[in-house]
């Protein structure tokens, strides 16, 4: 069976066990070589009947959870599986309410799930991304005019922009085909901005931004393409749509 694309093929897929083992085992251990979590040691034999391993090296058996955000959990695989799938597929996030409905989970299991797998995730920001790379920030916050009458003249003394007041500057860098990263920064300044790529990003990977002047300078160090978005929000595969 392919693997799934959509949220209904993805319970589909994960109601096997065997399936959903399978591809926790890939996720783990992405180069095919199994090592104890305990002691990291590789000579092992496989009880495909309880899917457990026993360690020669330690005398200990050992389960694809151990060592991992899903250990202690009696939450079977196929719901862990379909949640991570679901966390990783959705661009737009997910609610623990989401995760509810979607496996028959409380609220409360679908909550514990979302912060054992978003963890998960932020662990494994190690590296940087590479490829074809889009960068773009955006300004998160209520409109000034849902404000409270004293908290907005207070965001206007303070000099803010139009539109801007009391807002968060959120920056998301986007591996197509792979990861997302995302942070909060202080200000949309070059140095700011520049920082976060270089720190985020491998030197020589093609990278895609808009217009912001910010931006301006790293051609030397990527290729990097710029689109518009006075003219246009697309120029082949130059754009920023992903995030």
């Amino acid at each position: 069976m392919k693997k799934p694309e959509t949220l209904q093929e993805a319970i589909v897929y994960f109601s096997d066990p065997q399936r959903a083992f399978d591809y926790a085992v890939q996720l783990r251990w992405s180069d095919g070589k199994v090592t104890c979590p305990r002691c990291k040691g590789s000579k092992h034999s496989f009880i495909k009947t309880r899917r457990i391993w026993f360690c020669y090296d330690c005398n200990k058996q050992f389960t694809i959870k151990v060592g991992t955000v899903f250990e202690d959990s009696p939450i079977s695989l196929d719901k862990w599986m379909t949640a991570f799938w679901m966390l990783v597929n959705c661009k737009n996030g997910i609610s623990s309410l989401e995760i509810h409905r979607a496996l028959g989970v409380t609220q409360k299991t679908a909550w514990f799930m979302l912060q054992r797998l978003r963890l998960a995730l932020h662990q494994t920001h190690s590296g940087k991304l590479n490829g074809h790379v889009e960068v773009d920030e955006t300004f998160i916050g209520g409109k000034a005019r849902f404000m409270h009458a004293d908290r907005r003249a207070k965001a206007s003394a303070k000099g803010f922009a139009k539109g801007m007041a009391n807002k968060v500057i959120v920056a998301g860098i986007l591996q197509r085909e792979g990861k997302v990263r995302t942070q909060v920064i202080p200000n949309r300044e070059r140095p700011t901005l520049q920082a976060l790529v270089k720190d985020h990003v491998e030197a020589g990977s093609h990278l895609s931004t808009d217009d912001c002047h910010s931006y301006r300078g790293l051609y030397k160090e990527y290729i990097h393409q710029i689109v518009d978005h006075a003219d246009t929000y697309v120029m082949g595969k130059v754009h920023t749509n992903g995030l």
